[in-house]
């Protein structure tokens, strides 16, 4: 598999986590993108943001976008990357909810 795959599994891995909590997950559409658009200073406090909620398209489903070269340039290796994916999955997920990243995985440490 070539690393895009191998992260697009690791996105994956980490909806199909939160959607046995969160059945609503199987509605919304999952995206990947190498990375974000330049227009981000209008939609996010971050320089750089590793993910975004997109639910303003009438007509059609909300999309979850985590953008692939942000995120694994802020890993240190795949055990990181892939704790990294997750956490940066269930914050868009917690956006999207209207909910603290706490409350979407209460296993997840208020601090993070």
């Amino acid at each position: 598999m070539t690393r895009a795959e191998q992260f697009d599994e690791l996105v994956l891995d980490a909806v199909e986590r939160l959607e046995r909590r969160w059945p609503r997950l199987a509605e919304v559409e999952l995206a990947v993108e190498e990375v974000p658009p330049a227009d981000t200073e209008h939609w996010s406090e971050e320089a750089v943001p590793l993910g975004r909620v997109i639910a303003d398209r009438p007509g059609e489903p909300v999309r979850i976008v985590v953008y692939r070269r942000p995120v694994e340039a802020r890993a240190a290796g795949r055990p990181e990357l892939a704790d990294l994916v997750y956490e940066v999955v269930v914050e868009q997920v917690a956006e999207l909810l209207g909910m603290e990243p706490d409350e979407v995985d209460e296993g997840r440490d208020a601090d993070d």
